[in-house]
């Protein structure tokens, strides 16, 4: 007996036809996703995300008419009534605007080159309310540009977290994932996902993205 699983409903946003295409192509051929629309410009994906509100918007970051990172902003970004969940591909070249777009209110970010598993991967886990950073990006993007992030007056005395929860931030922070956090600090999976979501308690946070974020603007990574 099988259980039947919700379709995701997923809107492709890149101004290269041949990208969308092949994004399409992937998804499409997935029992479980379903691209519910198609477009070349950030204004164009702002429109369609609305009226279709699909589970997730996978959002190229250089389009023209509204780029990915302002498109990304007007509908996940702070103070939007109903947030959809965008995963944001970009070419590794491209890695300057990736933090913008993070901060702009992404749940996880790819590279297009990744291959079609990674994508389909990301899709799923940013519809589940995780945030997605391929380790290996975070280290190379986030922490070589973490010298542009402007530090808060916060400081680790400051943080109303356990040394234990200081400890896992860091790790979020250098890209770790659940099970790299557990083999790292000898404790189970299932005891990270409590540590975790009790650091996006305290500090107010959307998911692992932001904590990724606040990490470094706090000065606790550098």
């Amino acid at each position: 007996m099988t259980t039947q699983t919700r379709v995701l409903r997923v809107l492709v946003c890149d101004d290269q036809a041949l990208i969308r295409t092949g994004f399409a192509t992937i998804i499409d051929a997935q029992p479980d996703l379903e691209v519910v629309g198609e477009c070349g410009d950030g204004r164009a994906a702002v429109d369609l995300a609305r009226r279709l509100n699909p589970d997730i918007v996978v959002m190229d970051v250089r389009m023209p008419v509204l780029d990915g990172i302002a498109a990304t902003r007007l509908l996940a970004g702070a103070g939007v009534e109903h947030p959809v969940k965008v995963l944001v591909v970009t070419t590794f070249n491209l890695d300057e605007y990736v933090y913008e777009a993070l901060r702009a209110g992404a749940s996880g970010f790819l590279l297009k080159d990744a291959p079609p598993a990674q994508l389909l991967h990301g899709i799923r886990t940013v519809a589940t309310g995780a945030a997605l950073l391929a380790p290996e990006v975070t280290r190379q993007l986030v922490g070589r540009y973490a010298s542009r992030i402007r530090p808060t007056q916060a400081t680790p005395d400051d943080v109303a977290l356990t040394p234990r929860e200081l400890e896992v931030l860091r790790l979020i922070a250098d890209g770790r994932s659940n099970s790299e956090i557990a083999a790292t600090l000898v404790i189970s999976q299932e005891t990270v996902k409590t540590y975790v979501s009790r650091i996006l308690t305290k500090l107010d946070l959307r998911d692992r993205v932001q904590a990724v974020v606040y990490a470094y603007r706090s000065g606790l990574v550098t």
